[in-house]
């Protein structure tokens, strides 16, 4: 039979299941991993970077993330769905906290603002560092988890409604990013880590280990 919409309501509005795959892939975005990727640029020239060098480092973040890709593809069977994001959410949270807090050295204001050369090895340490556990863990493992973690009965239509919560996510956190730079760029990452912690806690609790589980078992 074809899947509906209406299959996915339960007791909360909509099953607890998919409750869990929407936060899931809303996790996914908040962490602010599209800022790196679209404001990557602009973002290294506001703290005083080159032009040049920031379009130079805005290739390695692209580098770096298909790395982190290749890692999580040979680790994902090996270690498992819910210890990859656990790893992935603890080291974003630390490496989005360091950024935070080099980003905040910078000094000067409007076209002079500078980071001093030991702070900027930090934030780009930190920056790399975030791009790499988001690709070894959500990136890719997320897209995984929401194939096997919903009942076969629902899976589309629970896909539909998840992707576009990622979807609804990703646009929120990229047009309010150049208002939270614009406030605070240290505040702006401290939000995206915050979010990275709350991505932990919320795994740990609520995401189950589906590889090789039968259906009634995933229902629980």
């Amino acid at each position: 039979m074809r899947p509906r919409l209406r299959d996915l309501t339960g007791k909360y509005g909509l099953l607890p299941i998919v409750w869990i795959g929407m936060a899931v892939s809303a996790f996914q975005q908040l962490v602010g991993i599209n800022v790196i990727f679209y404001y990557s640029s602009s973002l290294w020239q506001s703290v005083g970077v080159a032009e040049t060098d920031s379009l130079l480092l805005s290739l390695f973040t692209s580098l770096v993330n298909i790395v982190g890709t290749v890692i999580a593809i040979m680790l994902v069977d090996r270690v498992g769905r819910k210890p990859l994001l656990l790893a992935g959410s603890a080291g974003m949270t630390v490496a989005l906290g360091l950024a935070a807090f080099a980003f905040g050295h910078a000094t000067g204001s409007g076209e002079e603002v500078t980071l001093p050369f030991v702070w900027g090895v930090v934030a780009l340490v930190s920056a790399s560092s975030f791009v790499l556990f988001f690709a070894l863990s959500w990136g890719a493992v997320v897209w995984v988890l929401l194939g096997e973690m919903f009942p076969l009965r629902i899976r589309a239509a629970a896909m539909g409604v998840a992707t576009a919560t990622q979807w609804l996510a990703n646009w929120l956190i990229t047009v309010s990013f150049p208002s939270l730079r614009d406030w605070s760029l240290p505040g702006s990452y401290s939000i995206y880590a915050g979010f990275a912690l709350l991505s932990f806690f919320f795994v740990l609790k609520f995401v189950q280990e589906t590889k090789g589980k039968t259906l009634e078992e995933m229902r629980g």
